[in-house]
């Protein structure tokens, strides 16, 4: 059987119910390049994160008028509404949802439902958590729409609540007392492996007449929750003592999340729970109705995960995820520190561009040298090169080029400056420039991104934050007052490449 998305039902809409949870909004950018016609609904459509030719429109499951109008025209829905989040009462809030949008669904006419629920054996004594997913599915099929589901372990990809989890525990905590359910057995699943099976479903032929299909989907290998807490710590190179103690149960767990992982720790709570019975797939009709999907394992999908994380950070524009904010942004996300503050210039881009182009070296950070000199000297006591190194050329760059402890890891004049750190650190640093015209203003936008390891790594960010209100505002001062002067009068710092050969023959130099 062909499961491709090239012969799949491309003349139909696709409704993503959901986009704003992590199955949801890794589902969007795979639809849109499979070539389909693609409905993102979320109560906040402004929250949906994919690419162009995304329909985004508000849909509550609380609220049949608006899941009725998000259904039409509709032929297949995905389905990732999870309340687990709100609180309690969770499972009354999911049964009514998907009663609603099971109801919805069938006066739309919809084809299909593909709904992605918890891996688990059907039985009386599973968790809350795990039996709330299972009658979900049932009931997305009570509606007379026939359904597909899957259940899945633990889904192994950056942001997912359980990743999220594991990294926390391991990052935060050099010795763990670990719960029994830790080593329970578990089959997760790299979240590239469950979109493939969620869009080989929409080609997925079903007998006539059936109404439900469920699938078990995992990885190549079983392990447990405490494997998984090693093998991230043996990835990070972290040494990390693990103590099993027998006492601690998901009421106790939860707390003990609550402390380490305080984003996680409503749904973490939920999750330990269900972590208390095996989750591993029983039955081969995935693999016999998908032969073209071959699920990774653990640790390959782990290595993804971190390498997703450095392709998505090395293309996220912060001038364009906080335009129209000019407030300093402090915050964490995937396990990196974030810290972005703007400024306004009375120049264009390519005037700008200049004193940025020309920071470090002999030219200094234009504020505050003496903090940035003594960090200098602490990196060269610590083996790193400090800022001895200068710069090849104080007036051009290039991509590779060092500027002192930095590296020149990408450079798009006049828009783009971004820094990687050679200093010896707990972890790894950038600090990026971007720069935005604005009417007869430049925005330029300073970021320091900042990924910690261990808890020597997270020591080290919180001790520098406060000097980042002096040094970093200093320096978007100095730029400010450099570009003034720029355009004010001669300007001896060139810009590097055909910008600064053209402003220069402007300025008549």
């Amino acid at each position: 059987m062909d499961t491709s998305p090239a012969n799949a039902l491309h003349s139909g809409r696709v409704l993503v119910m959901g986009a704003t949870g992590y199955i949801g909004r890794n589902m969007l950018a795979p639809l849109v390049a499979a070539g389909y016609d693609v409905r993102a609904a979320a109560r906040d459509p402004r929250r949906i994160r994919g690419p162009e030719g995304v329909e985004r429109v508000t849909a509550d499951v609380a609220d049949p008028t608006s899941i009725q109008a998000a259904l039409t025209d509709v032929r297949i829905a995905f389905y990732f509404v999870h309340t687990l989040g709100g609180g309690a009462d969770y499972q009354t809030r999911d049964r009514n949802a998907a009663h609603i949008f099971s109801e919805a669904a069938a006066a739309a006419g919809v084809e299909r439902i593909v709904y992605l629920g918890g891996l688990g054996e059907d039985r009386e004594s599973l968790s809350e958590h795990l039996s709330s997913r299972h009658e979900v599915g049932r009931l997305l099929a009570a509606g007379g729409v026939p359904v597909i589901e899957f259940r899945a372990s633990i889904v192994i990809g950056s942001g997912s609540t359980s990743f999220e989890m594991i990294r926390n525990l391991v990052e935060k905590l050099p010795a763990m007392t670990t719960p029994r359910w830790v080593r329970m057995p578990a089959q997760p699943i790299g979240i590239d492996d469950v979109v493939a099976y969620l869009l080989a479903s929409i080609d997925t032929g079903l007998a006539s007449g059936e109404s439900h299909r469920v699938y078990e989907i995992g990885g190549a290998d079983v392990t447990t929750y405490g494997g998984l807490l090693s093998l991230h710590a043996e990835l990070r190179g972290l040494k990390r003592l693990v103590i099993p103690v027998p006492v601690l149960s998901p009421g106790l767990s939860g707390w003990w999340l609550y402390l380490f992982t305080p984003r996680e720790a409503t749904v973490g709570r939920q999750l330990a729970e269900s972590l208390r019975f095996p989750t591993v797939v029983s039955n081969d009709s995935a693999a016999r109705d998908f032969p073209a999907i071959h699920p990774i394992g653990s640790r390959e999908a782990v290595l993804r995960a971190f390498a997703t994380e450095d392709a998505l950070f090395d293309s996220i524009l912060w001038a364009e995820e906080f335009a129209g904010d000019d407030s300093v942004q402090q915050f964490q996300r995937n396990g990196r520190y974030v810290d972005s503050r703007v400024i306004r210039a009375s120049c264009p881009p390519e005037a700008a561009f200049d004193p940025v182009a020309c920071i470090g070296g002999d030219e200094g950070w234009y504020a505050y040298d003496t903090l940035w000199d003594m960090r200098g000297f602490i990196d060269i006591l610590l083996g790193g090169p400090g800022r001895r190194r200068g710069r090849r050329d104080q007036f051009a760059l290039v991509e590779g080029d060092h500027l002192d402890w930095w590296r020149v890891e990408r450079l798009v004049a006049p828009r783009l400056l971004r820094l990687f750190a050679e200093m010896k650190l707990p972890g790894r640093g950038w600090l990026q420039y971007e720069l935005q015209p604005d009417g007869d203003e430049t925005i330029i936008r300073q970021t320091a991104i900042y990924e910690p390891k261990g808890v020597l790594g997270r020591a080290y960010w919180y001790l520098v934050l406060p000097m980042h209100h002096f040094v970093f505002n200093g320096t978007l001062r100095g730029i400010d007052t450099r570009c003034r002067a720029l355009v004010e009068g001669p300007n001896t710092c060139p810009l590097p490449d055909e910008y600064g050969r053209q402003l220069a023959k402007r300025q008549g130099r």
